[in-house]
């Protein structure tokens, strides 16, 4: 999910037969939620953000609220629903949850992996992606972003992978990435990863690989992902990309289930 507002134009090529890509070696299990509780998404782990956020979306992000962000039979739930919250006594109608690791998990290479089913909606965005640490100090796009997953509502069997650095992002029409077609990727659950070094970045599908960027040594500009970055997992209604095509309100409210997240390093 870029951090500011897409472009209609995207260059990116569509994948039928991904490449298998072998189970990494000799890589230790170092941070992980299964979800094997209930209620609130463990505060040690997870920093809830609050507010109209980024990318003139137009659901409310709340924070500390069951409605928005649960756990229950083995899932995160993050719902997106029509509503009536009351913030600083005006209306907010639409509310979902963004959960991030900002503070309590950030991590230089390794492999990040997170099993999740998605939601489909006109208006749906729902994102796996992730951010550099130093997000506050340099900005974005400076900060690097890592894409392992989004989907958009209005092309729902379409899941999207993508980088974005200084030099290469969809401000300047250049950010680097792939789509990938996936029949029904609501319908059931789907591992979403990455294996990044200080090589490259490989994105995995079902733990095949789908898009590999390469580690061009030209400086911080286009390869930021010498630091360690921190996870979000979101769904946004409507905004610069979800809301293209408009938001189908009516649809609401959509499930968003990750069934787990673990970094392995």
């Amino acid at each position: 999910m870029a951090y500011f507002s897409l472009l209609v134009v995207f260059c990116y090529t569509l994948f039928s037969r991904p490449t298998p890509n072998p189970q990494p070696q000799k890589l230790k299990l170092v941070w992980a939620d299964e979800f094997n509780y209930k209620g609130q998404p463990n505060p040690k782990k997870w920093v809830e953000e609050e507010g109209y956020i980024r990318n003139k979306e137009e659901q409310y992000y709340t924070k500390g609220r069951l409605e928005n962000a649960r756990v229950e039979n083995g899932n995160l739930v993050i719902e997106a629903r029509q509503d009536s919250l009351l913030v600083k006594g005006k209306k907010v109608p639409v509310t979902s949850a963004s959960l991030t690791t900002q503070g309590t998990g950030e991590w230089q290479y390794g492999r990040i992996e997170v099993r999740a089913k998605i939601p489909s909606a006109r208006g749906t965005w729902p994102a796996i992606w992730m951010l550099g640490k130093n997000i506050k100090q340099v900005g974005w796009p400076a900060c690097g972003e890592i894409d392992m997953m989004e989907n958009v509502g209005f092309d729902p069997d379409t899941v999207h992978f993508n980088v974005h650095t200084q030099a290469y992002n969809h401000t300047k029409n250049t950010n680097k990435g792939r789509k990938v077609g996936l029949t029904k990727p609501y319908a059931d659950f789907h591992l979403y990863a990455v294996d990044w070094t200080e090589d490259k970045i490989d994105f995995l599908l079902d733990n095949k690989v789908v898009f590999t960027f390469k580690n061009e040594g030209t400086g911080s500009s286009t390869w930021p992902f010498n630091r360690p970055f921190y996870l979000i997992l979101n769904l946004a209604i409507g905004g610069a990309w979800g809301g293209q095509r408009g938001v189908d309100l009516q649809a609401l409210p959509q499930k968003y289930y990750i069934d787990y997240v673990r970094v392995y390093q």
